[in-house]
């Protein structure tokens, strides 16, 4: 008996629509038969290396076509893909490869070999195909086996693998908010090791829709503009840190998109009522999930916020059980504050090769028939009169940082490790702006401790968004009286700036050093104090980039605001470029 999949879904509609163009990148294209074609040789070979049934292939692949193909492909061998970002430290994926037990690895051309594959494949070389048949391999799968893995900062010190089933994804991919064409041609943006970046392939895919993949690299709004009229894109997903840049820098850049999700953190009612202002027709739907429950769980659209109010989660999606419970877990009624807990079918298989997490987050379910579980989510909500969930705060130290979970133990296991550190606590900091960052609070050795290697140790092992934006020594961390870590009362940060003080010598470096003091939310800037050292990071270099456009008409992106981090040397850049209205 045939059991559904997510490949087999796909080869279904490859059937149904064999012509029409499935992917596009740039100047490449792909069809439904000629993605299905390719995935089909590419799975042949994998097959003959090992891969089948509840195997992992590791998948280190910037976005492209071939990217699509190998993560097709690595499902129609019958075993799971798993994916790794480009940005991590090679000692992070060296881990993640280790737990893994050596797979197969599949890469771009550019990538380097990691010493934890067994066998490394260019999946863009033609080789990878030649001489294997387009056939789809016959491989038996049920809906309960392994579709992907993909990892999230941990509590443990070490990042965390989330099994998610063919079941679960196929669970939101039929939902009927997916139904009105808002999800024809669909913007991919994410890192395909970011759960997201599922619903930017697979929904698409397997409803006869086409995917749009943004070129590697920064993304900011000029890019959106464009992309979204060159190639009429529908429906995308922004973090609520990037829709509410968006909606701050250039709210009108997303029209002629019928549909944009968001949430990942609150979203802002501000950016919804400027967005919706500046495109009339454009539907904003709130979007929540986790890694562990395939995604997006409850949806809703958001009618425009008359106040300041905070955006409701949504309703349950297709499949899923929601239940608001107090620490007996019990229900708690309407109104009232609880944990939530999610059953149904889009629950993830667990922590790969971690029982006791999985045991820890995933429960019995006393509401549901024998062996049935729920995930604990760790957000107290509370339950609308309308049936909308409403989010309060967290259980836990768990964060969210540019939308990526971020478990601040996995942070402090990294910087306890280097000498010279006794104690260290690290916390979130929000800004006015809103935008997070994490500060590091470190108890030195008496042997003291060097800050700036400290940090240099975090950026080698630790992806970016993890990497605190401050480094705080303190004689102590202060304990509540049950002798936990005070963490409100930890002294607000402050930023390293240049030694001497060095002021503005014309006016656009005069405008550039108001700038960063804006933006940064700092006091004086002086023109060679670094942007990052003044607790910079890409979301907010991306609204400077934005703003130093606006001021100049110079078209700036995120990276050059990061190749040029100081006032001086923005403002040699600058005085080298010409303004896009006069090219």
């Amino acid at each position: 008996m045939d059991f559904p999949s997510v490949h087999s879904q796909f080869a279904a509609q490859a059937a149904r629509t064999p012509d029409a163009v499935a992917v596009t990148c740039g100047q490449d294209e792909l069809t439904y038969r000629e993605l299905n074609a390719r995935a089909n040789q590419l799975a042949h070979r994998l097959r003959r290396y090992g891969a089948g049934p509840e195997t992992p292939v590791a998948v280190l692949m910037e976005r492209s076509a071939h990217l699509v193909v190998a993560l097709l492909a690595v499902l129609k061998t019958g075993g799971f893909y798993m994916p790794l970002h480009s940005a991590y430290p090679r000692e992070r994926m060296q881990k993640i490869m280790d737990h893994a037990g050596r797979p197969v690895l599949l890469v771009d051309r550019e990538a380097k070999q990691l010493p934890g594959a067994r066998l490394l494949i260019e999946a863009d070389a033609e080789r990878a195909y030649a001489e294997m048949p387009g056939t789809d391999p016959v491989v038996p799968v049920s809906p309960d086996n392994t579709a992907y893995v993909m990892h999230t900062s941990g509590s443990t010190g070490e990042p965390v693998g989330v099994a998610v089933r063919h079941e679960g994804v196929l669970g939101m991919i039929e939902d009927s908010c997916w139904g009105d064409g808002g999800f024809d041609r669909v913007l991919a943006i994410a890192p395909p090791a970011f759960s997201v970046s599922v619903y930017e392939l697979w929904v698409p895919l397997l409803r006869g829709g086409q995917v749009i993949l943004a070129p590697p690299g920064e993304f900011d709004a000029h890019f959106l503009r464009q992309v979204v009229t060159e190639h009429r894109v529908t429906g995308l997903h922004l973090t609520a840190g990037l829709f509410r840049l968006l909606a701050e820098e250039s709210p009108d850049c997303l029209n002629g998109v019928r549909q944009v999700l968001t949430g990942g953190d609150v979203i802002s009612a501000a950016a919804v009522r400027r967005v919706m202002d500046a495109c009339p027709g454009l539907v904003v739907r709130a979007m929540y999930g986790a890694t562990e429950l395939s995604v997006f769980v409850t949806t809703a659209p958001v009618a425009r916020p008359e106040s300041g109010d905070g955006i409701p989660l949504g309703r349950p999606m297709t499949g899923v059980e929601l239940y608001v419970l107090d620490g007996n877990r019990d229900r708690v009624p309407d109104g009232a504050v609880g944990e939530l807990y999610v059953g149904g079918r889009r629950l993830a298989r667990g922590y790969f090769g971690r029982p006791d997490l999985t045991a820890d987050r995933f429960v019995g379910n006393p509401f549901a028939g024998e062996g049935e579980r729920m995930y604990r989510t760790g957000d107290l909500v509370r339950l609308t009169g309308d049936g909308q969930i409403d989010f309060v705060s967290r259980i836990n130290d768990q964060i969210k940082i540019r939308g990526f979970r971020v478990e601040p133990l996995e942070v402090e296991h990294v910087l306890a490790a280097r000498p010279g550190v006794a104690h260290v606590a690290v916390v979130a900091r929000e800004a006015g702006s809103g935008d997070k960052h994490l500060v590091a609070y470190v108890v030195p050795e008496p042997s003291g401790v060097d800050i700036a290697e400290l940090r240099a140790h975090a950026k080698a092992h630790l992806p970016d968004y993890m990497v605190p934006s401050a480094f705080v020594a303190v004689g102590a961390l202060p304990l509540t009286p049950n002798g936990k870590i005070d963490r409100r009362a930890l002294p607000e940060p402050t930023f390293d700036q240049a030694a001497a003080y060095e002021p503005a010598v014309n006016e656009r470096q005069e405008m550039l050093c108001a700038l960063f003091a804006e933006v940064l939310e700092v006091g004086r800037v002086g023109i060679d104090d670094s942007f990052f050292d003044l607790g910079g990071q890409s979301m907010l270099a991306a609204r400077v980039a934005a703003r130093i456009e606006k001021g100049t008409g110079v078209r700036t992106t995120v990276g050059d605001v990061l190749n040029a981090p100081t006032v001086r040397e923005l403002d040699t850049w600058l005085a080298k470029s010409v303004p896009v209205a006069t090219k």
